[in-house]
């Protein structure tokens, strides 16, 4: 295998892991039963502190460990992924799990438009036909949340897509490793989840399952999920993120027997189908330009 193959190869890899391990953390935080400032600050200290140790004995037994934050662009990317920290636990208690993912899977559609704008990569036609059908999907999925109180969390699962584009294409456009980034990046809503619990309370009925959550989920997902930038390109990493759309809301069912709604299961069947189409257009379409270049030869 070529040194780009490899490298590619690298990049699926870690990011495939990283998005399954990711299914996880919604039943996680739902397990735990406990207010939802509480969770999150339960939840980013335990992954704050995981991140701190884990680096030290990276660089303990091999001294190659990467920089925490590297840089200004370092900055920007953990205090994305701090942002989203707290819109995503605020969307998971106040609006359904199956409208949190679904809304989620927006996120790759938020990477292009950023890499757009901001790395000059010009989406394909195919890519703004399937944008189309994503917006027409959020939108049922919206919709069905008027009038009934979750319209907020809707609005913050979009931010959190939102934000993790938005790390993704910076993260994308600097060659640092971000791996440790994303993990320091929780200080910021572990600051404020402690004000917060200091001036309503503490409550977390069965810490066990968050302690679990912040100091294995969420360092295993986010640190290879963060890493995939480096060897492939920000949509293909927000693919990934996907997984939770499919997965989180069977284990929910599974676990709670929370059923999606009628709209809702339309609406993400719709972003399911148009991901899963675009994806395959796109594999085509390299498969077609080696081919070309393969016979150029």
């Amino acid at each position: 295998m070529s040194a780009p193959s490899s490298q590619y190869a690298k990049g699926l890899a870690l990011t495939a892991f990283g998005g399954l391990v990711l299914t996880f953390d919604i039943p996680l935080i739902r397990l735990a039963e406990g207010e939802p400032w509480s969770i999150l600050m339960l939840r980013t200290g335990t992954t704050f502190l995981a991140a701190l140790v884990i680096w030290a004995v990276w660089r303990l037994i091999r001294g190659d460990a990467p920089k925490l934050v590297p840089g200004r662009t370092g900055f920007i990317v953990s205090v994305l992924y701090g942002l989203t920290s707290v819109t995503f636990i605020t969307a998971v208690y106040s609006t359904s799990t199956a409208n949190v993912v679904f809304i989620l899977a927006f996120n790759p559609m938020f990477s292009a438009i950023f890499s757009w704008i901001f790395i000059r990569e010009r989406p394909q036609p195919a890519t703004l036909a399937a944008m189309a059908a994503m917006i027409v999907g959020v939108l049922m999925i919206v919709y069905d949340s008027i009038g009934h109180g979750t319209l907020f969390g809707d609005f913050m699962a979009l931010c959190s897509a939102f934000f993790v584009a938005a790390a993704i294409t910076v993260s994308r456009s600097s060659s640092d490793d971000m791996g440790f980034t994303s993990l320091i990046g929780v200080v910021f809503p572990f600051l404020v989840a402690i004000f917060m619990v200091g001036q309503a309370g503490y409550r977390v009925d069965a810490p066990w399952w968050i302690i679990f959550n912040g100091a294995v989920v969420m360092p295993l997902s986010f640190f290879c999920l963060a890493s995939g930038p480096r060897y492939i390109s920000g949509g293909e990493v927000a693919m990934f993120y996907l997984l939770e759309t499919v997965l989180a809301p069977v284990w929910v069912w599974m676990i709670f027997a929370e059923m999606p709604s009628h709209n809702s299961l339309i609406g993400g069947a719709i972003l399911i189908i148009a991901l899963v189409a675009h994806s395959l257009w796109q594999i085509h379409a390299k498969w077609r330009q080696s081919l070309a270049i393969a016979q150029g030869m």
